[in-house]
């Protein structure tokens, strides 16, 4: 999480399948998911109440600073509640996340067809 964005829940090393709470935020601004997962399979992730999820293929190795994080903004309706993150794994995968809330980020308006520079 940057200076921008305020933490609404965080989740320590856990090996396997864990579940946890974040705490509401502000109507208008966007729930920020961050893993970090480590260990030969893939983890599945769910977020209620905004019924969003996506798998994370996790990699063997040593954690390091290098290690990259996924990040997922999500910005929809009840995004704003508080809510639970369930992670389904393997015992054989350490993950680690954090839940942050944020401004929505802005996305770009794809260039029109035929104009290029």
């Amino acid at each position: 999480m940057d200076d921008s964005e305020t933490v609404a829940g965080r989740q320590g090393e856990t090996r396997g399948s864990g579940t946890f709470e974040f705490s509401e935020g502000e109507r208008g601004v966007a729930l920020i998911v961050a893993v970090r997962c480590q260990g030969e399979g893939e983890i599945e992730v769910s977020v209620e109440p905004v019924n969003v999820g996506f798998p994370l293929e996790c990699v063997d190795g040593e954690a390091s600073a290098t290690t990259s994080t996924i990040y997922h903004q999500i910005n929809v309706a009840g995004a704003e509640k508080k809510g639970t993150v369930s992670v389904l794994a393997s015992s054989s995968v350490r993950w680690s996340m954090t839940i942050g809330r944020g401004e929505p980020e802005q996305a770009e308006a794809p260039e029109p067809p035929g104009e290029t520079e």
